[in-house]
């Protein structure tokens, strides 16, 4: 090899170490490897950019802005009804009219927000029916992730794998051209959704239920008495903060409340303190010098109009991961407080303040009404949820949306224009009908996405520029050449699933691409179908719960464990796996 080749393998490789370790936010890592390649004259500025000027991020942008019109409209609620029925039972039946619908809906609506529309109402029918959400909600992700590879738009991988074809020449993959690679491994995994999966999954306990059920036991309201030596003191000079087993929930003060509690916020006789915790230390802090019981003591009401609790879950690009809620100032920032952190099937409830938040934590908050609305202008939250409350219902506006939607199906499907085309006409057009504005519109954007997605095609720029794909091609077909086209077919798939686990599919996508269509031409295989199997693989990702966006957002609202990611989403993987194997092998 080169010496270019040498270094290029050098910085994709520690960027897959970066990217596994999560010790960079995806984006930014891809970036400076790429970046890097620049610097060190491995490619050229035209090549580093060669991302920014595919069709591919900005088809992306717009389809997220016609998902998140979906979302505010309410577009799916009535169906999402229907799908759930009156009956308090999950069986066969109940999941395969959720499952098959989900499916079939996340080949056209990006699926992280359609699973993010799903969760509120699924939960909130469990919770009707006395029904464990675990059961519903991870069969729910994956039946989302595989309709998700039943059309080029149906997830951002496959629009990557169609830039990246676009880039060598090849025309671009047609709406429905992928799913001749996906069609039977979507189908059969979600009968392995449905019929196999409830079993291997136990009863959780949701985050939730954990939060309020505790708090409904040990919440208690206390009085600064008149007078008294609390009396004019800020909450830290009255020592309340970093309280052992309790924790101070909110201020009344004459009708007024203030749920994120500043430790500089001054008391005054006459306030009502809510505070929850452990019953021992709630008993033992009624003896406090300067508070009384108060004579109303009651549970917060949820659905209050001054505050109310809202679940919330962190992403993996969120910037709150690594940090304590002490570092990131949260209450200042967010407006809000956190009662609990839960995290892998355990509540966290002690030294909040200096625990490092993770991927996958669901905090339970409480801040005002607007919270949910205002988490959005963010990422560092992948799914914010009202608690309590009926689910959101569809607006006069979702039909306009629906239509739209259909409209851009329709259009890339005929080939009346391109996928990029439609949706950019489809996003303006809702703009301009104010069914969004146009601040929602840039907040609807996942940024990092299209970050990742546009420099990443560089580090496929340099892995063929430097001959670096060519070699890995080479090497591969030596050691599974004497299994034939089928074993290096298999092999291939195998590494994309591997891959793709442990970084993000997106990522995963562009560094197996140039060596696939490097194998392909060794082997004498059609590249078409082989980038379409990869972008397929890269998209099927069951067994954790980082692996893919909507298996991190019911990580916590199912109360899930990663053991039960791994239980249940290895029959998933294996059928989806052989299945496309065996589907590229006879159209290659």
């Amino acid at each position: 090899m080169s010496l270019d080749a040498w270094i290029a393998a050098a910085v994709i490789v520690s960027m897959l170490v970066v990217l596994a370790l999560e010790l960079m936010p995806p984006a930014a890592t891809v970036l400076t490897a790429t970046v890097t390649l620049l610097v060190l004259g491995v490619i050229d500025e035209q090549q580093a950019l060669s991302g920014f000027s595919n069709p591919a991020p900005l088809s992306v942008a717009a389809l997220y802005v016609l998902a998140y019109a979906a979302d505010k409209t309410g577009l799916l609620g009535p169906l999402v009804n229907r799908m759930l029925g009156r009956r308090g039972e999950v069986d066969r039946k109940s999941l395969a009219r959720l499952s098959m619908p989900t499916a079939a809906i996340s080949a056209f609506i990006n699926n992280t927000p359609l699973v993010a529309m799903l969760i509120g109402q699924v939960t909130t029918w469990c919770k009707q029916r006395g029904v464990s959400p675990s059961l519903l909600l991870l069969p729910i992700s994956y039946a989302a992730i595989l309709g998700g590879t039943l059309t080029v738009i149906g997830t951002s991988t496959n629009l990557v794998a169609s830039g990246l074809l676009e880039a060598t020449g090849e025309p671009a993959i047609g709406m429905f051209e992928i799913t001749k690679i996906s069609g039977i491994s979507a189908l059969a995994g979600v009968l392995v959704v449905f019929l196999l999966v409830p079993r291997l999954l136990p009863e959780r306990r949701a985050a939730v239920e954990e939060f309020t059920e505790e708090m409904r036991e040990f919440t208690v309201q206390m009085e600064v008495i008149e007078g008294g030596p609390l009396d004019g003191s800020t909450v830290a000079e009255a020592g309340l903060r970093n309280l052992r087993g309790i924790f101070l929930v909110e201020i009344e003060r004459h009708g007024t409340r203030f749920p994120a509690v500043s430790p500089s916020r001054s008391l005054s006789g006459g306030d009502r303190l809510t505070f929850a915790g452990d019953s021992d230390s709630i008993v033992s802090f009624q003896r406090t010098a300067g508070l009384k019981s108060a004579e109303d003591q009651h549970m917060l009401a949820i659905d209050s109009p001054g505050h109310t609790f809202f679940e919330a879950v962190i992403g993996a690009d969120s910037r709150l991961v690594g940090q304590t809620l002490k570092e990131v100032e949260f209450r200042g920032r967010y407006q809000a407080a956190v009662v609990a952190i839960h995290r892998a099937g355990t509540r966290i409830d002690r030294g909040l303040g200096r625990v490092e938040l993770e991927a996958g934590d669901t905090m339970l908050l409480l801040a005002g009404p607007d919270f949910r609305a205002r988490s959005r202008r963010g990422r560092d939250f992948l799914l914010v949820t009202r608690l309590g409350g009926p689910p959101p219902s569809a607006t006069r506006r979702a039909p306009l949306v629906g239509l739209v939607a259909l409209a851009v199906i329709t259009l890339a499907a005929f080939e009346v224009m391109s996928i990029l085309q439609a949706a950019l006409i489809a996003a303006g057009f809702l703009i301009a009908t104010r069914t969004i504005s146009f601040s929602e519109a840039g907040e609807a954007i996942d940024f990092g996405v299209i970050l990742l997605i546009a420099s990443a095609f560089g580090i496929g720029e340099a892995m063929q520029a430097t001959g670096l794909a060519e070699h890995v091609a080479t090497g591969l077909l030596d050691l599974f050449g004497g299994l034939g086209d089928l074993g290096i077919i298999f092999a291939l798939a195998l590494a994309t699933t591997v891959l793709t686990e442990v970084i993000t599919n997106n990522a995963a996508v562009v560094v197996v691409f140039p060596i696939a269509v490097a194998i392909a031409a060794g082997a004498g295989l059609d590249p078409r179908i082989i980038a379409m199997m990869v972008a397929v693989v890269a998209s099927s990702s069951f067994l954790t719960p980082m692996g893919y966006q909507t298996n991190t957002m019911v990580y916590g609202p199912g109360g899930y464990r990663f053991s039960d990611y791994v239980r249940a989403g290895l029959p998933v993987n294996l059928v989806v796996l052989t299945s496309v194997t065996l589907t590229a092998w006879a159209l290659a």
